[in-house]
């Protein structure tokens, strides 16, 4: 489909779980939008192929790149792989529950995992935690997975194969003290704060799918 601007908005049929305790977090069950300069459906495999200036939304998550490709299965979760335009980054955003903070981050491609609400970033990886404006936690390497339900993340340095943006193949991070003056919680709001910090995790490097 040749148009100069497609948009569509793609209802997650999303599965609840019975008990309140462990029901979805609410961008799995939010629309997707998407925003394109073309849009390629195909009604059979339930896979629209969308390029050009693509700009996503997902209640509170955003993604943009060159080019993102979105399947949905039987039960209504939704995946995307995203693409950036040569020598650039695709991005992805989004707030973490009952925190006033947000995960952003950047890569040559992006993976997004509706159903395991889990995000991927391959090539160039970068991944921040923000504070209101502030950053807090930033990490990079060549492939980073960052698990939103149990907020933790994965970081592959990539060995041998340094860049220029990596050189050395390294993973580099700078993590923001648990306790201090700065970031304290109040008592009254403790008992119901997620943790301040993400923490590193070696059991999420499972490919996205």
């Amino acid at each position: 489909m040749k148009n100069n601007f497609a948009s569509l908005a793609v209802a997650a049929a999303v599965v609840l779980a019975a008990a309140p305790a462990i029901a979805e977090k609410a961008d799995r069950a939010k629309p997707m939008n998407v925003e394109a300069d073309a849009l390629r459906y195909d009604d059979v495999q339930q896979t629209s192929v969308f390029t050009g200036r693509v700009v996503v939304t997902k209640g509170t998550i955003v993604i943009r790149g060159a080019k993102m490709t979105v399947k949905q299965d039987p039960e209504g979760y939704q995946s995307g792989t995203v693409t950036a335009e040569p020598g650039k980054l695709a991005f992805f955003r989004q707030k973490r529950d009952g925190v006033d903070e947000y995960i952003e981050g950047e890569g040559e491609t992006i993976e997004y995992d509706g159903r395991a609400d889990k995000v991927k970033f391959i090539g160039r990886a970068e991944m921040r935690r923000l504070r209101g404006t502030t950053i807090a936690d930033e990490t990079s390497g060549s492939v980073i997975t960052y698990d939103n339900t149990n907020d933790q993340f994965a970081v592959d340095g990539g060995g041998s194969a340094a860049t220029p943006a990596n050189p050395g193949g390294r993973v580099r991070a700078t993590l923001a003290p648990r306790n201090s003056a700065a970031t304290a919680t109040p008592p009254a709001a403790a008992a119901s704060a997620p943790p301040a910090r993400l923490r590193p995790s070696t059991t999420i490097r499972q490919e996205v799918r």
